[in-house]
């Protein structure tokens, strides 16, 4: 199932952008998050679904959802 991913603000996409201009360590971050974001976007189901009951409320209230998945990016990062 294909899907679209977004940010969920403004500021996490800058920060996310800003790390394709950074040490080392940060480009290889930056790679691995953009494989993460094409692998869901083919594939909306690809990680790990976080129990409904698990789910911080704060998630809940502050961007109204009600499922979250989880996807391992390499070294546990």
């Amino acid at each position: 199932m294909k899907s679209i991913v977004h940010f969920c603000d403004e500021k996490l996409k800058l920060e996310f952008e800003g790390l394709k201009d950074s040490r080392v360590e940060d480009k290889m971050l930056y790679k691995w998050i953009l494989r993460a974001i094409d692998d869901l976007n083919e594939n909306a189901f690809c990680g790990i679904q976080i129990q409904k009951k698990q789910i911080p409320n704060i998630y809940i209230e502050k961007y109204e959802i009600d499922n979250l998945w989880k996807y391992d990016l390499p070294r546990g990062l």
